[in-house]
């Protein structure tokens, strides 16, 4: 018996054996260029910039305004460790920053909060994409740690420029709600994207439609599905976690905003075990489809094969080498014998078609 080959795949896992706890180590495959964007704001005040060095965005600790500084490009370990030295970020907190495989989470320390979540969205070619995004809450800013450019903040990024809303009368921690929002926000995106995908291939499964592809696409909504299950469920844990926290750098008024954001969540995650469910159903539909059409023409073959068995059977009779056969010898004798197999065919058609087998 031969052993199949084992694929290829990339174990980031690896990358990590040996080293010391809170070593620094890249696992992502995305390189891009270090890109650092700033907005400071309060009531009266706004300034955007994009930083060409880390050390332009220290002063930002110290200032009486809010300020999200946003860092994309984490395989930049080393301007990534002086973020974290200057805003006394435990090595354990920046190993996890630049650890994309990191499942969501929150850890509490005295002078932050470090959260981690993934970042979904649908391409030009409706495939999602899953980035690694980290928050760091301090006092008065919050980091952000993106792996390559392009995210879900474009619309922040526009409140906070035309101060639509309350953004820039609070403070850093619905600063932090608003991130989080906007990413939960694009789940719903892309649930509902997936929502059309499903019915598109009920409808197909629906007109009898059995091509190959159809697997393939159930195959991928499963993979799909499963990817945002990772992604989300962890998120529950998280936003009760701030909801119950005691923590000075989150406003009691701002938790109000917090439990509309685990609402969502809910109702997110509620919309995903349905899909779920709807996409084995798809599998089972397509499996029972398949079936049904083997079983049709196995009914069609069956069908012929038993019509041909008593005209076989005369034909085998009246083949035989015999010499004393006397209907041989009769003058009609072959008009006969087809009168008699049309009478039979006809006869089982006419049988056939009472039984509703045809």
């Amino acid at each position: 018996m031969s052993k199949r080959k084992p694929k290829n795949r990339t174990q980031n896992y690896k990358k990590q054996l040996g080293q010391v706890p809170g070593a620094l180590v890249y696992t992502g495959n995305k390189t891009s260029n270090l890109f650092i964007e700033s907005f400071d704001y309060n009531s009266s005040h706004f300034k955007e910039q994009e930083l060409k060095t880390v050390e332009e965005a220290f002063h930002f600790k110290t200032t009486d305004s809010v300020t999200w500084i946003n860092i994309n490009g984490l395989n930049h370990i080393a301007e990534i460790e002086k973020v974290g030295n200057h805003y006394n970020l435990h090595p354990l907190v920046l190993e996890d920053i630049v650890n994309t495989g990191q499942r969501p989470k929150i850890d509490d320390y005295e002078e932050y909060l470090f959260i981690v979540l993934k970042m979904m969205y649908y391409d030009s070619e409706e495939k999602i994409v899953s980035e690694q995004v980290c928050f760091v809450l301090g006092h008065n800013y919050v980091l952000s740690f993106q792996e390559s450019e392009g995210d879900v903040f474009d619309a922040l990024r526009e409140r906070i420029r035309q101060s639509k809303g309350r953004i820039r009368s609070l403070g850093s921690d619905y600063l932090l709600y608003a991130l989080i929002d906007s990413v939960v926000d694009h789940y719903y995106a892309i649930i509902e994207t997936m929502g059309n995908k499903i019915e598109d291939l009920e409808d197909h499964l629906f007109e009898g439609e059995t091509k190959e592809e159809i697997t393939t696409d159930i195959q991928s909504l499963k993979r799909e599905i499963l990817k945002i299950r990772r992604a989300i469920f962890p998120l529950r844990e998280i936003i009760s976690r701030i909801d119950k926290s005691e923590n000075k750098l989150i406003d009691p008024k701002t938790l109000h905003y917090f439990g509309d954001v685990y609402d969502h969540i809910i109702q997110v995650s509620d919309t995903i075990d349905i899909y779920r469910e709807m996409i084995w159903g798809l599998m089972d539909m397509y499996m029972t489809t398949i079936s049904n059409r083997m079983n049709e023409v196995m009914k069609v073959l069956t069908i012929i094969a038993t019509i041909f068995i008593p005209l076989t059977f005369i034909a085998g009779i009246y083949g035989m080498n015999f010499d004393n056969i006397p209907e041989l010898h009769y003058k009609y004798s072959y008009h006969i014998l087809w009168a008699v197999m049309i009478v039979i065919f006809l006869g089982m058609l006419y049988y056939f078609k009472r039984k509703k087998w045809l």
